[in-house]
């Protein structure tokens, strides 16, 4: 069955528009899940095209201190997969955003495979991200996704081998997400250069959507990475701001209007 939601039918309007999509990451309950609801909103208005809606949990190894730190605001304020859901089913109330959850592989195998896809698929959710589930681990998974019409996101990096990545290209939806650098999740002065090569070299092996994350934190990071990627993904620069707004009434706001100076060079 070919998947098309909403994630697929976004980068199907920016090709035909000839613009990038503009992918911001941000932990679900950090600092709550009523501020997480109202930044997803607020972050369509500011141009944002994709959500990635982080799970928390104990020991995100792909992310480096930014996200973790946010993951354990977000344990400490009691968040499950659970929770999470039924906060994107009221997020659909109000938005038809494209949103994805990017999740370890230990939340789900404890909801049970089955149970999270139909149970997120129902509310609304149109991809899954799991960094620690190699496809070669996830063809179960991958099928029950694909059966409800969810992406499954996969993963490229600039040490993966030609016959890995085609084997990965095969088995994602939505998107390929693309790292840009040998290491963890963390904002960085500067946009590693070597990386541009293999995403061309993955470009000329698929049509599917190809977004770079993993250290991206200005304007300039985000519109040299865009002349070759089909997307960007944002996420500790956004939650550093989260934390410097926290405790103020306009957290919201001021997060927003930083997102919005990443999304305009867009």
């Amino acid at each position: 069955m070919k998947i098309m939601n909403r994630i697929d039918i976004k980068f199907k309007a920016l090709r035909k528009a000839k613009k990038k999509a503009f992918i911001a990451f941000i932990t679900a309950g950090d600092p709550n899940l009523k501020t997480t609801k109202e930044l997803v909103l607020a972050f369509e208005k500011a141009g944002v095209d994709i959500v990635e809606l982080g799970v928390p949990f104990s020991d995100p190894l792909a992310d480096g201190p930014t996200i973790q730190s946010s993951s354990q605001r977000a344990l400490q304020q009691h968040v499950t997969l659970e929770k999470i859901i039924q906060l994107v089913k009221d997020i659909r109330r109000y938005s038809e955003i494209p949103i994805a959850l990017m999740t370890y592989y230990n939340p789900v195998f404890a909801m049970g495979e089955a149970v999270f896809v139909k149970k997120a698929a129902q509310a609304g959710v149109d991809g899954v991200i799991i960094p620690d589930l190699p496809p070669e681990e996830g063809k179960n998974l991958i099928k029950l996704t694909a059966a409800y019409q969810l992406a499954m996101v996969q993963f490229l990096s600039p040490t993966t081998t030609l016959a890995r990545t085609k084997r990965i290209i095969q088995s994602a939806s939505g998107f390929i997400y693309f790292v840009s650098v040998t290491g963890v999740t963390g904002a960085r002065t500067q946009a590693p250069v070597d990386f541009m090569s293999h995403v061309k070299k993955a470009q000329r092996l698929t049509k599917k959507p190809i977004c770079v994350g993993f250290g991206v934190s200005t304007p300039q990071q985000v519109q040299k990475i865009a002349q070759s990627a089909d997307g960007v993904i944002v996420g500790s620069a956004i939650i550093n701001q989260i934390l410097q707004q926290k405790g103020k009434k306009d957290l919201v706001k001021n997060t927003a209007q930083f997102v919005r100076r990443l999304t305009k060079v867009l």
